[in-house]
């Protein structure tokens, strides 16, 4: 009896030492992971350059640059709820969020190629959704272009519905919404 008391205390003491080494990494990784905050007027520059590298691959799809390409973010940041990642002294992830008395917008999230297929685009998601929540919006709209396919594929998985398809400012846009009245889920705003 006093052997198997031993190693089952041995087995426990174990996991305890693998859970508590599990916990030590997720908060190192955390610790070095980026962090979504408030876009600054010296950001533009590093905006622009991160959603335009986002974007290019779109220009032979679309047979023009997307909307966000033309934006001018010195101007975005101080209208609208811009918001960036930065990671070593370089933007890799932007999110413009556009508000008015009936709606909130998700207007552009744009994530830099290198660092695309790492969850940070989901991530910039969640933190929109959780801001237009904390804002008091019962959803979350957008539009895509129609030809970006796998973005309407990523927000269809993210509980985003079709409502509407028409043509706007010379783009066929895809509008889509999402009910934040069932996902209240608070959004962590490390990366």
């Amino acid at each position: 009896m006093i052997i198997s008391r031993s190693i089952l205390a041995g087995e426990n003491s174990i996991r305890f030492q693998e859970s508590r080494a599990f916990l030590d990494i997720s908060r190192q990784e955390m610790a070095n992971r980026p962090t979504i905050r408030k876009a600054e007027l010296p950001d533009a520059e590093g905006i622009k350059a991160c959603v335009d590298a986002a974007y290019q691959h779109y220009i032979p799809r679309m047979g023009q640059a997307p909307g966000p390409m033309l934006d001018d973010y010195s101007q975005v940041i101080s209208r609208h709820q811009a918001f960036v990642v930065k990671e070593g002294g370089q933007i890799i992830g932007v999110l413009v969020l556009v508000s008015n008395e009936e709606m909130m917008l998700l207007d552009n999230v744009a994530v830099h190629p290198d660092r695309q297929g790492q969850g940070l685009g989901r991530q910039l998601m969640a933190f929109a959704e959780n801001e237009a929540a904390k804002q008091g919006y019962s959803s979350l709209e957008l539009y895509t272009h129609e030809s970006m396919t796998e973005n309407i594929g990523l927000y269809e998985s993210l509980g985003y519905v079709e409502t509407d398809r028409r043509t706007a400012s010379g783009y066929r846009r895809v509008y889509m919404r999402k009910d934040l009245t069932q996902e209240l889920g608070q959004a962590d705003t490390q990366i």
